[in-house]
């Protein structure tokens, strides 16, 4: 038993249980550090806020290399299944991946995922050979219906999108957990350390964060911080809690008394 068994995403193996993004860092050195603290192997690009193009300026793939991560491409700012979809693709030219995390936004302020829109995006997606990664609310028929159709894991949100507010609706999570066979991500809303330990208490098999590490006084020791916290949080899942009890009982008792 050690927190860090391997776990499957596709045809992808990772060992690391903390996936990181790429926005509002105060460089690509920052982020790259941030990266490398944390002991991701995976690292999630949106798509439309990405430089791919070196007469442009400076990109973050040169940084952040794919020789050393695995790219996640997401399809952040995607309003429509179309913009998602077609995203999605281009996505898988740059990159030549098939590897895409869908998001599919309902509501410009809360930056809730558009349900119906997700599922329609996710099916056209996965017939057309993507693994596709859900970004999804914590809503457990939609996690169903997702990992009916082909989806490898699902992503419910914890909160909404850089709120840092932590896991909301602990309850939903455990009755998706409970009810898919696919892992489990826990997407958005990530604050600190005792909020990715709290998802791996729970059972998800991993936690993607961004705003919590990137908006951090500190960002790099925050990094380091959500790495430890994944860690014990998945060495308290596997370990087994103690039962809650209402009341006390002696860590001692009488019936149980050691003789030297």
């Amino acid at each position: 038993m050690s927190g860090s068994e391997p776990y499957q995403l596709g045809n992808h193996t990772f060992t690391s249980r903390l996936i990181v993004g790429t926005g509002k860092y105060e460089s690509f050195e920052q982020n790259l550090a941030c990266v490398e603290a944390s002991g991701a192997e995976m690292v999630t690009v949106a798509l439309r806020r990405v430089n791919f193009d070196a007469d442009k300026g400076p990109r973050l793939l040169d940084v952040i290399s794919p020789d050393r991560f695995t790219i996640l491409p997401n399809t952040a700012g995607c309003y429509t299944v179309e913009d998602a979809v077609t995203t999605a693709q281009l996505g898988r030219e740059l990159l030549g991946t098939h590897l895409v995390k869908l998001e599919v936004i309902g509501d410009e302020r809360t930056l809730f995922p558009d349900i119906p829109g997700t599922l329609e995006a996710a099916k056209i997606l996965l017939d057309d050979g993507f693994t596709v990664l859900p970004y999804i609310s914590d809503d457990p028929v939609s996690c169903q219906r997702l990992e009916a159709m082909g989806c490898p894991a699902v992503m419910p949100l914890a909160a909404p999108i850089g709120s840092g507010l932590g896991i909301r609706n602990p309850a939903n999570l455990r009755i998706i957990l409970e009810t898919v066979e696919v892992p489990v991500i826990v997407d958005a809303g990530v604050g600190t350390a005792s909020d990715a330990a709290l998802a791996m208490e729970l059972g998800a098999t991993a936690v993607l964060m961004n705003t919590g590490i990137a908006h951090a006084k500190d960002p790099v020791a925050m990094a380091e911080a959500m790495k430890l916290g994944i860690r014990a949080g998945r060495l308290a899942y596997e370990a087994g809690r103690m039962p809650r009890r209402l009341y006390a009982q002696a860590s001692s008792p009488l019936d149980q008394i050691a003789t030297f």
